[in-house]
């Protein structure tokens, strides 16, 4: 009988490893618990995370995970605390706007106003309001919104997106978002030009979502991360306005919406003062908080400092404003049960298969929803080096569909990491699908985001859309509806005709990634003019 070699040994082991099969029965089980009215829709600081941080560090025992957290007396914890900042609206608000006459508008209806982080009570009266356009401050681009404009004391009101959003063509990339135009941007930008207020006007196709996400997001608690200047972030007054509201207000200002638009696509734009004064009260309750991610760990055989990490963020929006049925309770089933649940049998599928060379942790982060605070605390205190993390995985909402012949990821991120996650999936007969809605700017709305712009090769899988059943058609319908009806609402839940069989794959498509990185000198990388290679590059010498 011929004898096998240890290294023929070791590859079968791994290739038999790969092999196995992650039970939709298993991912059905934990999306039911953890999107369970029990759950109380898992926000920070609540009874919800007690429950959330207890089932997930039970499920990554009985998977067969170690602690990862930081060491505690000479042993690693399950968990990492997560110092934070709480804020809630704690009373009426009130708003009133005198243009050629009295507007009143009402919390929910014209406006989402987000609990301040600066004070206990705001009380503005009489601000000036002025239309700043897209709210771009951009030197790269030879792009200035403010133009020297005296912010001090008034509100702006900004444009959601990009400019090159309508035209699709221009100086920021055409239709794929970026940086600029995310909301915390447009805050964080208004705050640098000293504005009193920044309220970002809400359209549907260039938010990329309804009013009722924007209302369900912004009227909830608002969560930060501590800091000792919170002025350098964040202007006094942060929201939304509908779109309707405000071109009344520039109507009565003698301007057109639609014209204003038009004119602020155009780096030539000047912004406009308005025949407007706002009043705006509402008291805040603050208080300090502090809320755990969880992090499980497979220790790696030969190499245990260089590590792959997967990531998930494990909690939702909580109880909130009810809905038409009188339901309270954000369930997050798909955003992001699915995702913990995945990471659960990942870690399971790495623990009864032989030891990975490398590390394999396992974090379930907190607070994504208030602006990936949980990830971006890790990114900011990380339990294992940066420069010595291959890669990391992030997988948000799943799509509970059924198989699909494709696959997609946030933003199409410049990466080999994600050119070694096509060569896999080509290996089980599927293929990547650009992200279908670049103009939505995925990229910077999940928990990879922290971690690539300090150099960590990063991407955030999506479910494909190309359905075995159904075809790109019915995937495509499926997504449009789950984001008008139940994205950030509390119909978010699980349904008799969710299939975990699609889940299950991408589960065993993700393993299949991590464990050819785990086994291999593989080092992913950020490609040629990508804006995070330099910062990967500087943390080379980590690696020798």
């Amino acid at each position: 009988m011929r004898r096998l070699s240890i290294a023929l040994i070791l590859a079968l082991a791994a290739q038999a490893a790969v092999a196995q099969t992650v039970e939709p029965d298993r991912l059905k089980s934990r999306v039911e618990t953890l999107a369970s009215d029990a759950f109380e829709g898992r926000a920070p600081a609540t009874p919800g995370e007690t429950k959330t941080v207890d089932y997930i560090v039970s499920q990554f025992k009985s998977a067969g995970l170690q602690p990862g957290g930081p060491l505690e007396g000479g042993a690693r914890s399950w968990t990492q605390d997560v110092p934070l900042a709480q804020y809630d609206i704690s009373g009426p608000v009130a708003v009133t706007v005198a243009a050629s006459g009295e507007l009143a508008w009402e919390q929910g209806r014209e406006v989402a106003l987000r609990a301040s982080q600066l004070t206990t009570n705001v009380d503005i009266k009489d601000a000036p309001v002025v239309f700043v356009g897209y709210g771009v401050h951009a030197p790269e681009r030879n792009w200035d919104d403010f133009k020297g404009v005296d912010l001090k004391g008034k509100i702006a009101l900004v444009l959601v997106n990009d400019p090159d959003f309508e035209t699709g063509q221009g100086d920021f990339g055409g239709k794929a978002m970026t940086w600029y135009g995310r909301w915390p941007y447009k805050y964080e930008e208004g705050a640098r030009q000293g504005a009193l207020g920044v309220l970002v006007i809400h359209e549907t196709e260039p938010a990329s979502y309804g009013w009722e996400t924007v209302k369900n997001s912004n009227t909830n608690t608002i969560i930060d991360i501590r800091r000792e200047r919170p002025d350098e972030v964040h202007p006094l007054l942060e929201g939304w306005i509908q779109r309707d509201a405000a071109a009344e207000l520039m109507r009565r200002s003698g301007h057109d919406f639609d014209a204003l638009k038009r004119a602020a696509q155009s780096r030539d734009f000047k912004p406009v003062t308005l025949n407007a004064r706002a009043t705006i009260r509402f008291p805040v309750k603050a208080q300090e908080i502090v809320s755990r991610n969880v992090v499980g760990l497979i220790p790696g055989a030969s190499r245990p400092d260089e590590v792959v990490l997967y990531t998930g963020h494990w909690d939702h929006l909580g109880i909130g404003l009810p809905d038409a049925r009188g339901d309270a309770i954000y369930n997050g089933a798909v955003d992001n049960a699915t995702g913990i649940a995945a990471l659960i049998e990942i870690g399971r599928t790495f623990a009864a298969g032989p030891p990975p060379a490398r590390s394999v942790a396992f974090l379930a982060v907190t607070a994504e929803e208030k602006g990936l605070i949980g990830s971006e605390y890790y990114a900011a205190n990380p339990i294992y080096s940066l420069g010595k993390t291959v890669g990391l995985i992030n997988m948000d909402a799943l799509k509970p569909m059924g198989p699909a012949r494709d696959f997609t990821t946030s933003g199409d991120a410049p990466v080999t990491l994600q050119d070694e996650l096509i060569a896999v999936a080509r290996e089980r007969g599927r293929s990547y699908s650009p992200d279908p809605r670049p103009e939505a700017g995925s990229f910077f709305r999940s928990d990879h985001f922290p971690f690539a712009k300090r150099g960590v090769p990063a991407i955030s899988f999506g479910s494909g859309q190309d359905l075995l059943d159904g075809g790109a058609a019915a995937g495509a319908a499926w997504s449009k509806a789950y984001t008008a009806d139940r994205y950030h609402q509390p119909s978010d839940e699980l349904t008799p005709d969710w299939r975990f069989d699609g889940m299950a794959a991408d589960a065993e498509l993700l393993y299949a990634l991590g464990r050819r990185l785990a086994d291999s000198d593989i080092w992913p990388e950020w490609k040629a003019g990508s804006e995070f290679k330099a910062a990967r590059e500087a943390s080379e010498a980590e690696r020798r």
